[in-house]
């Protein structure tokens, strides 16, 4: 029987698939990737999948080899796409150092953390491939854009020398350039904002009657990049919860707050949104997060019952298409229970160093149940939301807001009785862990789940790119700790003790997920104003079923509502323009030649304008450490204030107007 599900499982003469070559350029892509994003996650609230450019640099660098296959290119695609994926666990670690536990991020149980949970990310995917991939009819937009990019690349490899392959030969060269072109014009905007003669920022607060409201558009070419990759519904999305806060909450809730006659209207605009306005928005992506859950429960229900069958035809010796061959289910049960042996290690060390050793095994045994159960939903929700939009716009920050508001209510119901006052602080730091790891599955199953759909049009192995994915994990978990203590020690972090708030990154998931750990373990946590959110969250719900009912294009995504609700105006509007962007751009490529392939070409800049800044950011943060200097490169003092705003602006938008009149130069040549 083992011969027989042995040859069922991997067949011969099947495609050249892993290679080292393959591995090792997936790997420094990887590496670069993920410096990028957790940079620009901390900075900005939001991460970029990687797939797409990882799947044209590999294109651009493995043609020279003749024996290449478009799944060999998929496998350093599915390898560098764990970079967009475990850099959300920013979403949660720098909330440790906002809780006052961390100093720093210990290293290797930073690793720990994302390793094991990615790894378990990848193996409660392969149950819901069958109910969100090939039993569904989710579009998984990165995963088909990718796939279709991999199909270029291989016409290209296939009729090397023709008509046929020299165009596409030359699409492809020019999609590197996009993503070279972004990269650079990118990094010399921070450049010059670094120098300080180009502000980053344009902002202005002022009085609404007695309270205060304000704007601010952050100058930066990766936030536009994200609008322009999210879509124009999902765009205007963002800006009606940028409305709906800084329009009407903001102004509402400030008027009759205790600051409102003693302070300045920034002040007072930012404390209203921080303290009270950015709950409303929790409650609204719970509830959405929720809705999704409720969604799933069938086609998930489906999708488990035919991997089972799956199973069971191979254990028979039935042999199964290439697309159809997923790592075993007895597998799968193993490696999860492998991974879960050393979770619950770091579950009890963490919780005796917390000096919460009489209750450790407590806490250990209901954190590996939670993080055991809940795990799964979340990766269903997760891979149902990145088959619907996208990995970019995937419900990462609602499902950690449901995930810790889950782990600290059953601290507070099994064990925070048991415990004197002093040692709550060590049951909030004990909830952002448990929910650390958690995230961490969510993510990666989120990734896979969009991997397995590109495979799925191109051919690919199922089991090849899972087991491929937990090799991303391990790599991009080893550079996700010192990146975060590079800036952690360059920046800070809002919120955290003795950070520099014009300096600090605003981690803003970080902090509303320890903020509700917090509020939820003390006791302090207005719970009227998640309320007030999740009330708006289920209008938001029927809102968009109502226009995805009517036929036309519109959209209203209660998710990106929330976003715009709880991210700052300073990462929404920027989004938001981008998104307008990105729809005038493939307005016009529908209507000129080759669209899809002009489409494709906006897609590429957008990716290289993210990686450009991201990587920048980075080696600004090194560069702060170094010398110990806010701005070590800056060119000029406080006084030139408004001058450089008005410079940064007009040198903003004549070059992201240079760079779209570039790219369609590039397009028509």
């Amino acid at each position: 029987m083992m011969r027989a599900q042995r040859r069922a499982f991997v067949q011969t003469n099947t495609p050249r698939e892993i290679t080292l070559r393959g591995l090792l350029l997936g790997a420094v892509i990887t590496l670069l990737f993920t410096a990028a994003n957790v940079y620009f996650g901390l900075k900005a609230g939001l991460t970029f999948a990687t797939s797409i450019p990882a799947a044209v640099i590999s294109m651009a660098l493995l043609s020279r080899f003749k024996d290449v296959s478009i799944q060999e290119n998929n496998i350093v695609q599915t390898v560098a796409s764990s970079a967009g994926a475990i850099s959300s666990i920013i979403f949660v670690l720098p909330g440790l150092i906002m809780v006052g536990w961390w100093q720093g991020f210990p290293y290797w149980t930073c690793v720990a953390i994302c390793a094991l949970g990615g790894t378990l990310g990848v193996m409660y995917s392969i149950p819901l491939r069958r109910a969100l991939v090939t039993q569904s009819d989710l579009p998984y937009p990165e995963g088909l854009a990718c796939a279709e990019v991999l199909k270029v690349g291989q016409q290209a490899q296939e009729a090397r020398g023709s008509a046929a392959g020299d165009q596409a030969a030359s699409e492809t060269a020019k999609g590197l350039k996009a993503i070279v072109m972004g990269a650079l014009a990118s990094a010399a905007m921070t450049v010059t904002i670094q120098t300080q003669v180009f502000a980053g920022e344009v902002v202005r607060f002022f009085r609404v009657g007695s309270g205060a409201s304000g704007i601010n558009i952050g100058l930066s070419f990766a936030l536009l990049a994200v609008g322009h990759m999210i879509g124009l519904w999902a765009g205007l999305a963002m800006l009606l919860g940028a409305a709906i806060a800084w329009v009407g909450a903001v102004p509402m809730l400030s008027a009759s707050h205790e600051l409102a006659a003693v302070t300045d209207p920034a002040t007072l605009a930012q404390t209203v949104w921080k303290t009270q306005v950015r709950y409303i928005g929790a409650g609204a992506i719970g509830v959405a997060a929720i809705w999704t859950l409720i969604k799933l429960a069938k086609p998930v229900l489906g999708g488990l019952k035919s991997a089972l069958a799956a199973s069971r035809a191979r254990g028979e010796g039935q042999s199964l298409a290439l697309v159809e061959q997923d790592m075993p289910i007895g597998w799968m049960a193993g490696i999860t229970a492998a991974c879960m042996l050393p979770i619950a290690a770091l579950l009890y060390g963490f919780g005796t160093g917390a000096g919460l050793a009489a209750q450790a095994g407590l806490l250990t045994m209901t954190g590996v149940v939670y993080v055991l159960l809940m795990s799964f939903f979340v990766a269903a929700v997760c891979g149902y939301m990145a088959g619907l939009v996208g990995s970019s716009n995937s419900p990462i920050s609602g499902v950690g807001i449901l995930v810790v508001l889950g782990a600290a209510a059953l601290i507070v119901f099994l064990v925070k009785p048991l415990l004197p006052p002093e040692l709550h602080k060590a049951l909030v730091a004990f909830a952002l862990f448990v929910t650390a790891v958690i995230v961490a599955v969510a993510v990666i199953a989120n990734d896979n789940l969009q991997d397995l759909k590109t495979g799925q049009l191109v051919g690919a192995t199922p089991w090849r790119q899972q087991a491929v994915l937990v090799f991303g994990v391990v790599m991009g978990s080893l550079v996700v700790p010192p990146v975060l203590d590079l800036l952690n020690k360059a920046y800070g972090f809002a919120g955290a003790p003795g950070a520099d708030a014009a300096k600090a990154l605003a981690a803003p998931q970080a902090a509303l997920i320890s903020a509700l750990a917090k509020g939820v373990i003390d006791g302090g946590l207005d719970w009227s104003l998640i309320g007030t959110g999740a009330g708006l969250g289920v209008v938001l719900i029927a809102l968009d079923g109502v226009l995805r009912r009517s036929g036309t294009k519109a959209t209203l995504p209660p998710l990106a509502v929330g976003l715009g609700i709880y991210l700052p105006t300073s990462v929404t509007l920027m989004t938001v323009i981008g998104a307008v962007v990105g729809a005038i751009w493939n307005r016009r490529a529908e209507k000129g030649p080759r669209s899809e392939a002009a489409k494709h070409l906006g897609v590429l800049l957008a990716s290289g304008l993210i990686v450009g800044e991201g990587l920048m950011g980075v080696l600004f943060a090194a560069l702060v450490v170094l010398s110990g200097k806010d701005a070590p490169i800056g060119l000029v003092g406080p006084g030139w204030g408004e001058t450089g705003v008005w410079l940064g602006a007009l040198g903003f938008a004549l070059a992201v107007a240079g760079l779209y009149r570039w790219l369609a130069k590039l397009h028509r040549a």
